[in-house]
């Protein structure tokens, strides 16, 4: 099993991607030299994100733009008229290989017709930290942690029944259940669609039932729209899974030249910076360790590129992880040539319909992450277009569908707690009585908890700052994860 290994930065403050703003993007920010799938999972639920092995956390009741972490259910997502409209152009552009006339190719910044056109599917990237993370052999360090692992359980088996049955650890069920209470709860279907109905069937003196069946059976799914491919067609799309550690595949010269393409034609970017190293730092490298279960997806668990093949040509990349619960979206960057088929928002369709696949082998993977909701940054508003979306509440961790009741609250105030239940709670809030069991890793050989860290040393400067990343991280993680104190 591979053990999860932090290093904690602390709070940093950065220039503002989206306001443009100097010094006022605050969040918390660590390293991760090794994050294990479901650790990961946990982190984004509690509104962590990644970039690279560098992950950080909005402090959204102080930074200038607020940052809610969304998703969408796959198995519960409907197509848009929106989302009809880009599937057909582009299964006419490939039918009959030519664009439609007055199309232009001109990349778009707003936030109309196309969710991600002129926009990531992901959010910007952030400025990275200083700081830099000590040097560790983290494989000796798994191992290490491992074998403290064990040790300590064997310890735990030992104690007297009495002293397991305090209050405990929440168990995965109850936080699950505690998490769900308020994601199944879906808004109320519009009576549009209703009135609809019954105007059909007064006009087809037909049984509203049987107007509905007739409804329900020519709509078209997301998979009939993506498998509406010929043998006739003019060119051939092919959509390549990669695993993101094979950089002789993720790294290759087409990748990286597609990438500064896109970074200077849609953001601006600084030819200068965008080198192949930083690229991998930023897409390619990861710390999520490609892990294989029976119960896992055919091609694991981890971090992945789907390359967008148009006939030999790469046209699209989109950086995504696949977790336990969700494929989680990093980054996604296209050929600006190609703006007029909408890639972005094609792109964010075909990483739904990947969760839709994967779910017909693995249930519980049913979620696409899609970053960060900004409403009130206009243009970042986009992802909420998205049918079936929540938003997670940074104060209790529970999801609530993204309703317009809430897009009226963001409205009238950015940073809101959303839950409206006064009386809910962090269910995996860490309290300072679980510190003790808190594993550290003092140096190359040395992983102890911070119980007996506190009577070897007596360091107690420390404890503010292990305080402040063990609330940020849960205390279910904060016990599974190793927190590497080197100076």
């Amino acid at each position: 099993m591979s053990v999860s290994i932090v290093q904690y930065f602390g709070e940093q403050n950065s220039k503002c991607g989206y306001c443009t703003g100097t010094n006022c993007s605050r969040s918390h920010g660590m390293h991760a030299y090794r994050l294990a799938c479901d650790d990961y999972q946990e982190l984004i639920d509690r509104g962590w994100r990644r970039c690279g092995n560098y992950c950080y956390k909005p402090q959204n009741n102080v930074t200038c733009c607020p940052c809610y972490t969304i998703k969408s259910d796959a198995l519960e997502f409907k197509l848009s008229k929106s989302n009809k409209r880009i599937l057909r152009r582009m299964n006419k552009f490939l039918r009959d290989g030519k664009r439609e006339p007055g199309e232009s190719t001109t990349p778009q910044n707003g936030d109309g017709d196309d969710i991600g056109n002129g926009v990531n599917i992901s959010e910007l990237q952030p400025q990275l930290p200083d700081k830099k993370p000590s040097v560790i052999d983290v494989e000796h360090v798994e191992n290490l942690a491992q074998s403290r692992g064990e040790q300590l359980k064997t310890a735990k088996n030992l104690e007297p029944l009495e002293s397991k049955t305090g209050d405990g650890d929440h168990s995965a069920s109850s936080q699950a259940a505690n998490k769900c209470k308020l994601t199944n709860s879906n808004p109320p279907r519009k009576k549009a669609k209703q009135m609809r109905l019954e105007r059909r069937q007064a006009k087809l003196g037909i049984p509203l039932e049987q107007a509905q069946t007739k409804t329900m059976t020519q709509e078209k799914s997301l998979r009939d729209f993506l498998s509406a491919a010929s043998e006739t067609d003019k060119h051939k799309l092919k959509i390549v899974l990669v695993a993101a550690s094979d950089i002789q595949r993720s790294c290759t010269d087409a990748v990286h030249a597609l990438y500064r393409k896109y970074q200077i034609v849609i953001h601006n970017d600084n030819p200068a910076r965008l080198t192949l190293s930083s690229m991998q730092r930023f897409l390619v490298e990861s710390p999520l360790k490609h892990e294989k279960k029976e119960d896992a997806p055919e091609m694991g668990y981890g971090s992945f590129h789907q390359q967008y093949w148009l006939d030999d040509k790469l046209i699209a990349v989109g950086v995504i992880d696949i977790l336990p619960g969700s494929v989680s979206s990093v980054y996604f960057f296209y050929d600006p040539d190609y703006s007029f088929l909408s890639l972005g928002t094609y792109g964010s369709l075909r990483e739904i319909d990947l969760v839709q696949t994967i779910a017909e082998r693995v249930p519980a993977l049913k979620y696409y992450y899609m970053g960060f909701y900004i409403h009130s940054c206009p243009k970042m508003r986009y992802k909420g277009k998205l049918s079936a979306s929540y938003l997670l509440c940074p104060e209790t961790y529970v999801w609530l569908p993204l309703t317009d009741d809430i897009r009226s609250k963001l409205d009238a105030q950015k940073y809101q707690r959303l839950n409206p239940v006064v009386t809910d709670k962090d269910v995996n809030e860490f309290l300072n009585q679980h510190l003790d069991d808190v594993q550290l890793l003092l140096d190359a050989r040395t992983c102890i908890t911070y119980q007996r860290f506190i009577r070897m040393a007596g360091a107690f400067g420390e404890r503010e700052s292990i305080i402040e990343y063990c609330k940020l991280v849960g205390k279910v993680c904060a016990h599974r994860m190793v927190y590497v104190n080197m100076s």
